[in-house]
Protein backbone atom coordinates (compact mmCIF):
# COMPACT_ATOMS: atom_id res chain seq x y z
CA UNK A 1 0.00 0.00 0.00
CA UNK A 2 2.84 2.02 0.59
CA UNK A 3 4.49 1.77 -2.88
CA UNK A 4 1.03 2.69 -4.66
CA UNK A 5 0.97 5.73 -2.80
CA UNK A 6 4.28 6.66 -3.11
CA UNK A 7 3.98 5.62 -7.14
CA UNK A 8 1.04 8.06 -7.49
CA UNK A 9 2.93 10.83 -5.75
CA UNK A 10 5.26 10.56 -7.49
CA UNK A 11 3.53 10.75 -10.51
CA UNK A 12 1.32 13.51 -9.83
CA UNK A 13 4.68 15.19 -8.78
CA UNK A 14 6.17 14.45 -12.54
CA UNK A 15 2.49 15.88 -13.77
CA UNK A 16 2.70 19.15 -12.05
CA UNK A 17 6.42 18.95 -13.20
CA UNK A 18 5.06 19.13 -16.82
CA UNK A 19 2.43 21.25 -16.90
CA UNK A 20 4.72 24.12 -15.38
CA UNK A 21 7.08 23.16 -18.03
CA UNK A 22 4.55 23.52 -20.39
CA UNK A 23 2.97 26.00 -19.10
CA UNK A 24 6.61 27.76 -19.22
CA UNK A 25 7.59 27.08 -22.61
CA UNK A 26 4.13 28.10 -23.84
CA UNK A 27 4.54 31.87 -22.07
CA UNK A 28 7.82 31.94 -22.79
CA UNK A 29 8.56 30.54 -26.27
CA UNK A 30 5.48 29.38 -27.63
CA UNK A 31 2.43 31.53 -29.06
CA UNK A 32 1.85 33.15 -26.38
CA UNK A 33 5.15 34.22 -25.85
CA UNK A 34 6.37 37.65 -25.82
CA UNK A 35 7.76 39.08 -29.26
CA UNK A 36 11.41 39.44 -29.10
CA UNK A 37 11.83 42.78 -30.80
CA UNK A 38 15.16 45.30 -30.94
CA UNK A 39 15.12 49.08 -29.81
CA UNK A 40 16.39 51.95 -31.33
CA UNK A 41 16.63 55.73 -30.27
CA UNK A 42 15.37 58.94 -32.80
CA UNK A 43 18.84 61.15 -32.64
CA UNK A 44 19.89 64.09 -34.75
CA UNK A 45 22.59 63.04 -37.24
CA UNK A 46 24.22 64.04 -40.50
CA UNK A 47 21.76 62.23 -43.39
CA UNK A 48 23.99 61.48 -46.52
CA UNK A 49 21.25 61.33 -49.19
CA UNK A 50 21.73 59.53 -52.46
CA UNK A 51 19.25 58.43 -55.59
CA UNK A 52 20.24 55.11 -57.84
CA UNK A 53 19.12 54.18 -61.37
CA UNK A 54 20.12 51.82 -63.55
CA UNK A 55 21.95 53.62 -67.34
CA UNK A 56 22.74 52.43 -70.93
CA UNK A 57 25.55 54.28 -72.82
CA UNK A 58 24.33 56.35 -75.51
CA UNK A 59 25.81 58.40 -78.21
CA UNK A 60 24.26 62.45 -77.54
CA UNK A 61 25.12 62.95 -81.20
CA UNK A 62 24.90 59.65 -83.66
CA UNK A 63 24.68 60.34 -87.66
CA UNK A 64 23.18 58.33 -90.39
CA UNK A 65 24.34 59.02 -93.60
CA UNK A 66 22.25 57.88 -96.68
CA UNK A 67 21.49 59.24 -100.04
CA UNK A 68 18.95 62.15 -100.64
CA UNK A 69 17.70 60.07 -103.53
CA UNK A 70 17.07 56.48 -104.48
CA UNK A 71 19.71 54.22 -105.89
CA UNK A 72 22.04 51.36 -105.83
CA UNK A 73 25.10 51.69 -103.19
CA UNK A 74 28.28 51.34 -105.54
CA UNK A 75 31.02 51.19 -103.05
CA UNK A 76 31.40 51.40 -99.41
CA UNK A 77 35.27 52.02 -98.13
CA UNK A 78 34.68 52.24 -94.58
CA UNK A 79 33.49 49.43 -91.75
CA UNK A 80 32.54 49.44 -88.44
CA UNK A 81 35.00 50.52 -85.68
CA UNK A 82 36.57 52.83 -88.36
CA UNK A 83 37.89 56.19 -86.92
CA UNK A 84 36.81 58.89 -89.94
CA UNK A 85 37.47 62.65 -90.16
CA UNK A 86 34.57 65.39 -91.34
CA UNK A 87 34.48 65.67 -95.11
CA UNK A 88 35.81 61.71 -95.48
CA UNK A 89 34.65 59.82 -98.09
CA UNK A 90 32.37 56.93 -96.51
CA UNK A 91 30.53 55.73 -99.29
CA UNK A 92 29.31 55.90 -102.77
CA UNK A 93 26.04 55.78 -105.57
CA UNK A 94 26.03 54.56 -108.38
CA UNK A 95 25.74 57.99 -111.12
CA UNK A 96 23.41 56.34 -113.48
CA UNK A 97 22.32 59.12 -116.07
CA UNK A 98 23.76 61.95 -113.08
CA UNK A 99 27.18 62.46 -115.66
CA UNK A 100 24.53 63.41 -118.91
CA UNK A 101 22.00 65.39 -116.91
CA UNK A 102 25.11 67.55 -115.86
CA UNK A 103 26.13 68.04 -119.27
CA UNK A 104 22.54 68.18 -120.62
CA UNK A 105 22.44 70.94 -117.71
CA UNK A 106 25.48 72.93 -118.73
CA UNK A 107 24.31 72.66 -122.98
CA UNK A 108 20.79 74.29 -121.48
CA UNK A 109 22.67 77.08 -119.01
CA UNK A 110 25.05 78.02 -122.16
CA UNK A 111 22.17 78.35 -124.90
CA UNK A 112 20.34 80.37 -122.32
CA UNK A 113 23.30 82.89 -122.25
CA UNK A 114 23.46 83.23 -125.55
CA UNK A 115 20.22 83.89 -125.93
CA UNK A 116 20.57 86.60 -123.34
CA UNK A 117 23.08 88.07 -125.58
CA UNK A 118 21.07 88.12 -128.50
CA UNK A 119 18.15 89.96 -126.61
CA UNK A 120 20.74 92.46 -125.83
CA UNK A 121 21.85 93.14 -129.26
CA UNK A 122 18.28 93.03 -130.44
CA UNK A 123 17.32 95.46 -127.32
CA UNK A 124 20.27 97.85 -129.04
CA UNK A 125 19.24 97.91 -132.15
CA UNK A 126 15.72 98.93 -131.22
CA UNK A 127 16.66 101.39 -128.76
CA UNK A 128 18.82 103.09 -132.07
CA UNK A 129 16.15 103.28 -133.98
CA UNK A 130 13.15 103.90 -131.30
CA UNK A 131 16.01 106.88 -131.02
CA UNK A 132 16.17 108.13 -134.22
CA UNK A 133 12.86 107.88 -134.87
CA UNK A 134 12.02 110.21 -132.20
CA UNK A 135 14.93 113.09 -133.24
CA UNK A 136 12.98 112.69 -137.28
CA UNK A 137 9.49 113.20 -135.66
CA UNK A 138 10.73 116.12 -133.58
CA UNK A 139 12.24 117.94 -136.67
CA UNK A 140 9.04 116.91 -139.02
CA UNK A 141 7.20 118.56 -136.02
CA UNK A 142 9.37 121.85 -136.02
CA UNK A 143 9.48 122.29 -139.49
CA UNK A 144 5.52 122.03 -139.60
CA UNK A 145 5.27 125.28 -137.41
CA UNK A 146 6.95 126.72 -140.04
CA UNK A 147 4.80 125.35 -142.99
CA UNK A 148 7.69 123.66 -144.51
CA UNK A 149 6.33 120.12 -144.72
CA UNK A 150 2.39 118.82 -144.44
CA UNK A 151 0.94 117.54 -142.05
CA UNK A 152 0.58 113.93 -143.22
CA UNK A 153 4.23 113.50 -143.33
CA UNK A 154 4.51 115.02 -139.41
CA UNK A 155 2.06 111.94 -138.73
CA UNK A 156 3.76 109.90 -140.65
CA UNK A 157 7.04 110.26 -138.60
CA UNK A 158 5.28 110.06 -135.44
CA UNK A 159 3.71 106.89 -136.22
CA UNK A 160 6.92 105.60 -137.04
CA UNK A 161 8.63 106.96 -133.75
CA UNK A 162 5.90 104.75 -131.77
CA UNK A 163 6.47 101.74 -133.83
CA UNK A 164 10.09 102.11 -133.17
CA UNK A 165 9.58 102.60 -129.50
CA UNK A 166 7.07 99.43 -129.05
CA UNK A 167 9.65 97.70 -130.74
CA UNK A 168 12.00 99.05 -128.07
CA UNK A 169 9.62 97.55 -125.50
CA UNK A 170 9.55 94.57 -127.07
CA UNK A 171 12.90 93.61 -126.84
CA UNK A 172 13.59 94.61 -122.95
CA UNK A 173 10.44 91.83 -122.16
CA UNK A 174 12.37 89.58 -124.58
CA UNK A 175 15.78 90.32 -122.95
CA UNK A 176 14.05 89.70 -119.21
CA UNK A 177 12.22 86.22 -120.55
CA UNK A 178 16.06 85.42 -121.96
CA UNK A 179 17.43 86.32 -118.51
CA UNK A 180 14.73 84.16 -116.45
CA UNK A 181 15.36 81.28 -118.92
CA UNK A 182 19.03 81.72 -118.10
CA UNK A 183 18.63 82.20 -114.37
CA UNK A 184 16.80 79.14 -114.38
CA UNK A 185 18.78 76.73 -116.42
CA UNK A 186 21.34 77.64 -114.61
CA UNK A 187 19.47 76.62 -111.18
CA UNK A 188 18.40 73.52 -112.51
CA UNK A 189 22.40 72.66 -113.66
CA UNK A 190 23.57 73.82 -109.73
CA UNK A 191 20.35 71.89 -108.70
CA UNK A 192 21.77 68.41 -110.61
CA UNK A 193 25.33 69.09 -109.52
CA UNK A 194 24.19 68.99 -105.73
CA UNK A 195 22.32 66.00 -106.56
CA UNK A 196 25.53 64.53 -108.08
CA UNK A 197 27.64 65.73 -105.26
CA UNK A 198 24.99 64.02 -102.58
CA UNK A 199 25.75 60.61 -104.39
CA UNK A 200 29.08 61.16 -102.61
CA UNK A 201 28.25 60.15 -98.62
CA UNK A 202 30.88 61.93 -96.79
CA UNK A 203 30.93 62.06 -92.85
CA UNK A 204 29.72 65.39 -91.37
CA UNK A 205 31.98 64.83 -88.13
CA UNK A 206 35.06 63.74 -86.53
CA UNK A 207 33.72 60.11 -85.30
CA UNK A 208 33.39 56.37 -85.53
CA UNK A 209 31.47 53.80 -87.64
CA UNK A 210 29.27 52.00 -85.45
CA UNK A 211 26.94 50.44 -88.39
CA UNK A 212 27.45 49.63 -91.27
CA UNK A 213 23.92 49.21 -92.84
CA UNK A 214 23.96 48.13 -96.45
CA UNK A 215 26.87 46.37 -99.05
CA UNK A 216 27.89 47.91 -102.41
CA UNK A 217 24.71 46.28 -104.97
CA UNK A 218 21.85 47.03 -102.56
CA UNK A 219 19.10 49.58 -103.66
CA UNK A 220 18.45 51.72 -100.95
CA UNK A 221 15.66 54.51 -100.71
CA UNK A 222 15.78 58.18 -100.09
CA UNK A 223 16.93 58.73 -96.60
CA UNK A 224 17.92 55.24 -95.95
CA UNK A 225 21.05 55.29 -94.04
CA UNK A 226 24.40 53.35 -95.51
CA UNK A 227 26.84 54.07 -92.57
CA UNK A 228 25.86 55.14 -88.96
CA UNK A 229 28.79 57.59 -87.26
CA UNK A 230 28.81 58.66 -83.45
CA UNK A 231 30.93 61.31 -82.19
CA UNK A 232 33.05 60.02 -79.51
CA UNK A 233 33.19 62.26 -77.26
CA UNK A 234 29.32 62.97 -77.11
CA UNK A 235 28.82 59.48 -75.07
CA UNK A 236 26.65 59.80 -71.65
CA UNK A 237 24.65 57.57 -69.80
CA UNK A 238 20.80 57.31 -69.92
CA UNK A 239 19.53 56.94 -66.15
CA UNK A 240 16.41 55.87 -65.05
CA UNK A 241 15.31 57.51 -61.74
CA UNK A 242 12.09 55.61 -59.87
CA UNK A 243 9.87 58.60 -59.56
CA UNK A 244 9.12 57.90 -56.29
CA UNK A 245 12.32 58.94 -54.54
CA UNK A 246 13.52 61.24 -57.46
CA UNK A 247 13.42 64.18 -55.39
CA UNK A 248 15.96 66.74 -55.70
CA UNK A 249 16.96 65.32 -59.17
CA UNK A 250 18.32 68.32 -60.99
CA UNK A 251 21.09 69.57 -63.48
CA UNK A 252 24.96 69.78 -61.94
CA UNK A 253 24.57 66.56 -59.21
CA UNK A 254 27.61 64.96 -58.98
CA UNK A 255 27.44 60.75 -60.07
CA UNK A 256 29.56 57.89 -59.24
CA UNK A 257 29.34 55.28 -62.33
CA UNK A 258 29.93 51.79 -62.07
CA UNK A 259 30.10 49.80 -65.93
CA UNK A 260 28.99 46.38 -66.19
CA UNK A 261 32.65 45.90 -68.32
CA UNK A 262 34.40 47.79 -64.56
CA UNK A 263 32.19 46.93 -61.80
CA UNK A 264 34.46 47.59 -59.04
CA UNK A 265 35.89 51.07 -60.49
CA UNK A 266 33.79 54.16 -59.63
CA UNK A 267 33.81 57.17 -62.52
CA UNK A 268 32.93 60.40 -61.76
CA UNK A 269 30.09 62.17 -63.68
CA UNK A 270 27.42 64.53 -63.36
CA UNK A 271 23.83 65.34 -64.59
CA UNK A 272 23.69 67.35 -67.68
CA UNK A 273 20.19 67.00 -68.39
CA UNK A 274 16.89 66.10 -66.74
CA UNK A 275 14.00 65.02 -69.32
CA UNK A 276 10.99 66.52 -68.79
CA UNK A 277 8.75 63.66 -69.92
CA UNK A 278 9.17 61.02 -67.90
CA UNK A 279 8.46 57.08 -68.61
CA UNK A 280 4.38 56.99 -67.31
CA UNK A 281 4.53 52.65 -67.83
CA UNK A 282 7.47 52.08 -65.56
CA UNK A 283 7.22 55.41 -63.12
CA UNK A 284 10.71 56.40 -63.74
CA UNK A 285 12.07 59.85 -64.36
CA UNK A 286 14.64 59.76 -66.93
CA UNK A 287 18.37 61.86 -66.52
CA UNK A 288 21.15 61.76 -69.07
CA UNK A 289 24.82 61.65 -67.08
CA UNK A 290 28.10 62.82 -68.47
CA UNK A 291 31.35 61.76 -67.87
CA UNK A 292 34.00 63.61 -66.41
CA UNK A 293 36.91 61.75 -68.69
CA UNK A 294 35.11 58.89 -70.83
CA UNK A 295 37.00 55.85 -70.26
CA UNK A 296 38.34 53.79 -73.24
CA UNK A 297 37.02 51.00 -74.69
CA UNK A 298 33.70 52.19 -73.62
CA UNK A 299 30.46 50.21 -75.70
CA UNK A 300 27.43 51.91 -76.92
CA UNK A 301 24.61 50.30 -74.98
CA UNK A 302 26.48 48.79 -72.17
CA UNK A 303 24.79 48.77 -68.91
CA UNK A 304 25.78 50.48 -66.11
CA UNK A 305 24.99 51.63 -62.16
CA UNK A 306 25.15 55.26 -61.21
CA UNK A 307 24.21 56.84 -58.21
CA UNK A 308 23.64 60.51 -57.73
CA UNK A 309 24.44 62.37 -54.76
CA UNK A 310 22.16 64.82 -53.22
CA UNK A 311 23.13 67.14 -50.88
CA UNK A 312 22.79 65.94 -47.15
CA UNK A 313 20.56 67.25 -44.31
CA UNK A 314 22.77 68.50 -40.87
CA UNK A 315 21.15 68.07 -37.84
CA UNK A 316 18.24 65.64 -38.99
CA UNK A 317 16.01 64.17 -36.56
CA UNK A 318 16.44 59.96 -37.79
CA UNK A 319 15.74 57.07 -36.75
CA UNK A 320 16.53 53.41 -39.10
CA UNK A 321 14.46 53.17 -41.88
CA UNK A 322 13.42 49.49 -41.29
CA UNK A 323 11.65 50.72 -37.94
CA UNK A 324 9.25 52.53 -40.64
CA UNK A 325 6.21 51.05 -40.75
CA UNK A 326 2.90 51.47 -42.29
CA UNK A 327 -0.67 50.54 -40.82
CA UNK A 328 -3.82 51.42 -41.90
CA UNK A 329 -2.29 53.06 -45.13
CA UNK A 330 -0.05 55.65 -42.62
CA UNK A 331 3.06 55.72 -41.86
CA UNK A 332 4.39 55.30 -38.44
CA UNK A 333 6.71 53.42 -36.27
CA UNK A 334 6.24 50.99 -33.32
CA UNK A 335 6.92 51.95 -29.55
CA UNK A 336 7.39 50.10 -26.21
CA UNK A 337 5.17 51.37 -23.65
CA UNK A 338 5.01 49.17 -20.65
CA UNK A 339 5.92 46.45 -22.16
CA UNK A 340 3.74 46.65 -25.24
CA UNK A 341 3.71 47.62 -28.50
CA UNK A 342 2.24 50.83 -29.36
CA UNK A 343 1.65 52.38 -33.35
CA UNK A 344 2.89 55.76 -33.64
CA UNK A 345 2.07 57.99 -36.02
CA UNK A 346 4.66 60.04 -37.92
CA UNK A 347 5.32 62.15 -41.35
CA UNK A 348 8.84 60.51 -42.55
CA UNK A 349 11.42 62.52 -44.73
CA UNK A 350 13.88 61.71 -47.00
CA UNK A 351 15.82 58.40 -46.49
CA UNK A 352 19.67 58.27 -46.55
CA UNK A 353 21.97 56.16 -48.27
CA UNK A 354 23.27 54.57 -45.16
CA UNK A 355 19.82 53.57 -44.16
CA UNK A 356 18.36 56.28 -41.76
CA UNK A 357 15.09 57.95 -42.10
CA UNK A 358 14.43 61.54 -41.82
CA UNK A 359 11.50 62.39 -39.03
CA UNK A 360 9.74 65.67 -39.62
CA UNK A 361 7.19 65.42 -37.05
CA UNK A 362 5.73 62.66 -34.67
CA UNK A 363 8.20 61.67 -32.41
CA UNK A 364 11.50 63.88 -30.85
CA UNK A 365 14.97 63.44 -29.68
CA UNK A 366 16.08 60.37 -27.58
CA UNK A 367 12.46 58.70 -27.69
CA UNK A 368 12.66 54.66 -28.39
CA UNK A 369 11.53 52.99 -31.41
CA UNK A 370 11.07 49.35 -32.14
CA UNK A 371 13.71 48.73 -35.09
CA UNK A 372 12.95 44.91 -36.01
CA UNK A 373 10.61 42.14 -34.28
CA UNK A 374 10.81 38.44 -34.66
CA UNK A 375 7.27 38.58 -35.95
CA UNK A 376 4.40 40.87 -37.44
CA UNK A 377 3.44 43.02 -34.27
CA UNK A 378 -0.54 44.07 -33.64
CA UNK A 379 -1.22 47.01 -31.15
CA UNK A 380 -1.03 46.09 -27.89
CA UNK A 381 1.22 42.59 -28.30
CA UNK A 382 3.85 41.89 -25.56
CA UNK A 383 6.88 42.17 -26.53
CA UNK A 384 10.65 41.68 -24.92
CA UNK A 385 13.10 43.61 -25.83
CA UNK A 386 16.54 42.22 -26.77
CA UNK A 387 19.39 42.98 -28.07
CA UNK A 388 19.57 41.11 -31.29
CA UNK A 389 17.20 38.80 -33.07
CA UNK A 390 18.74 35.30 -33.74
Amino acid sequence: MNALVKRNLVLGLLAVAFLIAFGWIVATQGPLAPVKVTLDTAKETRLERSLFGIATVEARRSQSIGPTLAGRVARVLVDQGDVVKAGQLLAEMELVDMDARLAAGAASAAGAAQRVHSAEAALAETGSRAKLAKNSADRYADLRKKNFVSQEAVDAKAYEAAAAQSARDAAVAALAAAKADMHRAQSELAGTGQNRAHLRLVSPVDGVVTARLAEPGSTVVAGQAVVQVIDPASLWLRVRIDQGRSQGLAVGLPAEIALRSRPNEKIAGRIERVDWVGDAVTEERIANVVFDSAPAGIAIGELAEVTLRLPAIEKALAIPAAALQRQNNQSGVWQAKDGQARFLPITPGVISSDGFVEIRQGIGAGDTVIVHSAKALADGARIKPVEALK
